[in-house]
């Protein structure tokens, strides 16, 4: 690719301080840009100030603290939230000094060229959407050759071409397992796929979940997949983990991701009680939506003692609510194997990170799941209590089976390498700069 193209991502998930699924997405994704000789720009949300001198400062203050609440009385902030609607969103540019101690945000971050932001720009988006139904339109000096949101929100750059990536329509897929509002998801979702220069997704099934719903053109939607790096720093791997946690290497299950439906704790936990096996399972996950409910057989009359991360449910069970990237992938490397026995997912990272990281997986057959795992996993029923517990067993007791499967998880995994996330996101790229932007709509 031209080392003269820009390619800018938004910041919308890279931004929150403990992370998300999109946020290692949007991480990969920078890095694949720059991988492909591309220059990287950033848009951001943080309220950064009008003063130069100050933006960098605040900018990084809030990638390591959080986006400060908005200041003032709620009825002052009823207040300028009403004037902003009358007002353009400012984008100011956050010069990158080298002045900022960085190391702490490193895996954070990719290598930005420039980065912008604009004050609460995904929240005044929002706003603007529910009360016009229309994108909010910004405008940057020099815009990018392309701007590619890495997650389906209702704004727009004039001057550029402008990409979604739709992850998934678990909103729609599962109406009853998210909180989304599902009008205005499904209207927003309607206005990237007919006003959107391209659509970006990272599976098949996910592809073929949008133009099934919404019926777009298949040379105007790319599955990429996508890739992910699980590269450890440091070699003590083995003794973080018996120290920190009291875990033997390759003496434990291992669940993470966030805790609500679509995740199917719930039925994991009553397919590991009911296996009887040994060896402990650990959960690591932040609460969510209906999280009590999924967890209800762990809380049910027994008492946990407090760790340095999380609970410790009973003798069998620890619950961790975060744990950083570094410590979790050694956590991951040292499972006997990881159980990811989700509902629906547009790609599915743990399964990926696991296989690459040498561990067994036991998975989902449902959405994505068998296009990630291949034959490299257990696949069960997701709503089968007893085929999960199964699986379990079977995995727990069989050493010639884990075997197999890290073996192939090693080979499925290398179909999702680096190298060939690059080339398919650069043939994506090259087709979209091949053609003019869509014409712009009238900024907001």
């Amino acid at each position: 690719m031209d080392a003269d193209v820009r390619i800018a991502i938004d910041g919308f998930n890279l931004a929150m301080p403990h992370g998300t699924g999109v946020a290692t997405y949007g991480r990969a994704l920078g890095d694949a840009i720059t991988g492909l000789g591309a220059r990287l720009d950033g848009v951001f949300g943080i309220p950064v100030g009008a003063n130069p001198d100050l933006r960098e400062i605040l900018f990084y203050e809030a990638m390591g603290r959080g986006i400060p609440d908005d200041p003032g009385l709620p009825a002052v902030r009823a207040v300028r939230q009403w004037l902003a609607r009358y007002r353009r969103a400012k984008v100011f540019d956050v010069p990158t000094r080298g002045l900022i101690v960085q190391d702490m945000l490193e895996r954070r971050l990719p290598q930005f060229d420039r980065i912008m932001s604009s004050a609460r720009l995904f929240e005044r988006a929002d706003r603007y959407f529910v009360r016009t139904g229309r994108f909010l339109t910004i405008r940057v000096a020099n815009p990018p050759d392309i701007m590619h949101w890495t997650y389906p929100v209702p704004i727009r750059m004039l001057g550029t071409r402008n990409v979604y990536t739709l992850h998934d329509l678990v909103p729609l897929k599962l109406p009853y397992a998210t909180l989304d509002r599902k009008r205005l998801y499904y209207r927003m979702i309607q206005a990237i796929v007919r006003d959107a220069d391209h659509v970006c997704t990272v599976s098949e099934s996910s592809r073929g979940d949008v133009i099934a719903q919404f019926g777009i053109a298949g040379d105007r939607i790319t599955n990429t997949y996508q890739s992910v790096s699980t590269t450890q720093p440091r070699d003590d791997r083995l003794g973080d983990i018996t120290a920190v946690f009291g875990l033997k290497p390759k003496g434990y299950f291992l669940y993470y991701g966030a805790i609500e439906p679509k995740k199917n704790v719930g039925r994991l936990i009553e397919a590991y009680l009911g296996s009887q096996v040994d060896t402990p399972l650990v959960l690591v996950g932040a609460r969510a939506w209906q999280a009590d409910e999924d967890l209800r057989l762990l809380t049910s009359g027994m008492a946990g003692a407090r760790t340095a991360f999380g609970t410790r449910v009973a003798n069998q069970v620890l619950q961790l609510r975060y744990v950083p990237r570094g410590l979790l992938l050694r956590l991951i490397a040292n499972a006997k194997g990881v159980i990811f026995p989700s509902l629906y997912e547009g790609f599915g990272l743990p399964v990926l990170e696991a296989m690459q990281l040498g561990t067994p997986v036991i998975t989902s057959d449902r959405g994505s799941l068998p296009e990630v795992a291949g034959d490299a996993a257990l696949m069960v029923d997701p709503y089968d209590v007893g085929a999960l517990t199964a699986a379990i067993q079977a995995l727990d007791t069989d050493d010639a089976l884990a075997r197999r499967l890290v073996a192939a998880g090693t080979v499925q995994a290398g179909r999702f390498s680096t190298e060939r996330y690059r080339a398919r996101l650069g043939a994506m790229y090259d087709a979209i700069l091949a053609k003019r932007p869509a014409m712009p709509a009238e900024a907001a």
